[in-house]
């Protein structure tokens, strides 16, 4: 169980309590019309909101818990655990990812305007980087915030953003400069409900169905220059300074769907009989799912270290990667075995499984794709 994990201590067992009974009464049973919907409801933030589920670093004079990172690790690894990715998907881009960039470039006024609404679910807040034809490569951007006078104009488009359906509050990735590379982006906030902001069509996705991941334009969209988040120019850096914990938390969600695959099939396997005996007697079944165990004891043993060096400020950005690697990599092929016990069953949308298999396949992708995992961690050896 992970509450007898040695980064838990009573308070975090008590916190990982509500969040399940949360999972329970307010997810549960309404995940399947979300899933069919595509989008989660807006009553859902509210209420994770009032349960204080969202942002709980944020300082408590700000309307937050005041805690650490491994709260959100908790949120993250319960609502997995239970299967329940699309709505852990929009909450962890609003607590993990969004989150840090306003409470460490944000400025006083920013903050005050923006956190408190951010932990009761009353601001949703999404980040917009890729665009089409940049992928992985954040240098490509071409989203432009031309300043004019005390104002900067948003000109650009971006895909597959997340919460971008509800989202009332984005940060944009844009060029401020014409600085070559890196150097001439920057990070500005933009309010949903501005002139020239429009959302596209809401994505139709392999998994994460009920995880809502939009296109979104900015056509000439005026923005105060308060707006701009951190310093003109810096947000290329802002960005590899909190990739991190947005890798870490991937980490966590994988380690935890990978759980799920995993306790589902030993249901299944206890129950299904073929030639006259459980599927869990034979022996090539016990073994895989031996194998299964031990890579999820190992992940979870890494992640933890992760999550401690993180708490303490020590994470570095190979920890992370190597994290996010290997524990997307093993969740592949964890759900792949997983689904093979199935049989034919396996391939069929009403069983779990199959869900997990379809939400299991963009971990390797968001975040950093295996392969720019691969390039990072490479760089340290």
């Amino acid at each position: 169980m992970a509450g007898k994990r040695s980064i838990f201590d009573e308070q975090h067992v008590l916190f990982q309590d509500s969040v399940r009974r949360f999972i329970a009464t307010e997810v549960a049973p309404h995940f399947n019309r979300w899933e069919e919907d595509g989008i989660v409801s807006r009553d859902f933030w509210r209420a994770a909101g009032a349960a204080g589920l969202l942002c709980p670093q944020v300082p408590e004079e700000l309307g937050g818990a005041g805690v650490g990172f491994t709260y959100n690790a908790i949120v993250n690894e319960e609502f997995t655990r239970a299967g329940f990715i699309g709505p852990q998907n929009d909450l962890s881009v609003h607590s993990d990812v969004c989150l840090g960039y306003i409470l460490h470039y944000g400025n006083d006024e920013q903050k005050r305007r923006w956190l408190p609404r951010m932990v009761s679910g009353e601001t949703v807040c999404a980040i917009a980087m890729s665009e089409p034809g940049t992928g992985s490569d954040l240098q490509g951007v071409k989203t432009r915030a031309v300043l004019q006078g005390d104002e900067y104009v948003v000109s650009g488009s971006k895909t597959f953003i997340s919460n971008g359906q509800h989202a009332d509050l984005v940060i944009v990735v844009a060029r401020t400069n014409d600085a070559p590379g890196s150097r001439g982006m920057s990070l500005i906030l933009v309010e949903a409900d501005r002139d020239g902001f429009q959302r596209g069509r809401n994505l139709n996705k392999l998994g994460h169905k009920s995880a809502d991941t939009s296109e979104l334009f900015f056509d000439a969209v005026r923005v105060p220059v308060g707006n701009l988040l951190g310093t003109e120019g810096g947000g290329f850096a802002a960005l590899m300074s909190d990739l991190p914990q947005e890798r870490l938390t991937i980490a966590v969600a994988c380690l935890g769907a990978a759980q799920r695959a995993f306790d589902v099939t030993l249901e299944y396997v206890r129950e299904r009989h073929v030639f006259g005996k459980a599927v869990l007697e034979f022996q090539n079944t016990r073994y895989k799912l031996a194998d299964i165990k031990a890579e999820l004891s190992i992940g979870q043993a890494f992640v933890d270290q992760c999550i401690t060096q993180h708490e303490c400020g020590e994470l570095t950005q190979s920890n992370a990667s190597i994290a996010k690697l290997w524990c997307s990599e093993m969740q592949g092929r964890v759900v792949d075995q997983c689904l093979q016990f199935f049989g034919g069953y396996g391939f069929m949308c009403e069983y779990e499984i199959c869900r997990l298999y379809a939400d299991a396949r963009i971990q390797r992708i968001y975040g950093g794709t295996s392969e720019i995992m691969r390039e990072l961690i490479s760089r340290n050896l």
